[in-house]
């Protein structure tokens, strides 16, 4: 009986009146450490990617002969790199679509910034970086120097429901990823 009565003041007098909610949580992103593999020599370009990265080979419908994924498991995100080989004044069109691609993202996003990047082959890269809810986070495209030849695009897509601003370091670690693959993109010979 004395336990119950105990029990009883302890219930009484346990709750208080100035309630505060508890922040909501984020989730514990652990980043591995950065490391670099080359590309397979059975494509018409080369570059380093993440050790962290499976390459695939591009499923979607409307995949061509060079398209290919590097897919994220630990991430949930994947890099899809698309290849032209450029013939004539076709490089416009390429630019054109790689331009309309990123603008359909102005809806959701409140931010599109694009920067030129000087990479130490001595190429330039279209660097364009996307904030908000969009699908995709980062793009990139570049051609041959004489744009004639080569043309390469990248997009960051991730498969989760997470909100961006959760993702940020994880997209901030595969922005690097992708200017690591930049910098170190150089083209093959092709017939």
């Amino acid at each position: 009986m004395r336990y119950l009565l105990v029990l009883f003041i302890f219930i009484c007098f346990s709750c208080g009146r100035d309630y505060l909610p508890k922040p909501k949580g984020y989730n514990r992103i652990d980043l591995p450490q950065a490391g670099y593999q080359p590309l397979p020599d059975t494509l018409p370009y080369y570059f380093e990617y993440s050790n962290h990265a499976k390459l695939l080979r591009d499923s979607s419908w409307i995949t061509e002969r060079y398209w290919v994924n590097l897919h994220y498991p630990e991430m949930g995100a994947t890099i899809q790199i698309t290849y032209k080989q450029v013939t004539d004044s076709i490089v416009r069109e390429f630019l054109s679509d790689s331009y309309k691609l990123t603008s359909q993202h102005n809806v959701k996003a409140y931010a599109i910034e694009e920067s030129i990047l000087e990479l130490p082959s001595g190429m330039y890269a279209s660097f364009t970086e996307l904030e908000g809810e969009v699908p995709t986070q980062a793009q990139f495209h570049i051609t041959d120097p004489d744009s004639t030849k080569h043309f390469l695009r990248g997009a960051l897509y991730f498969r989760t429901a997470t909100k961006n601003d959760s993702l940020a370091p994880v997209i901030s670690y595969l922005k690097q990823d992708m200017i690591h693959l930049l910098s170190t993109l150089k083209w093959r010979i092709t017939e």
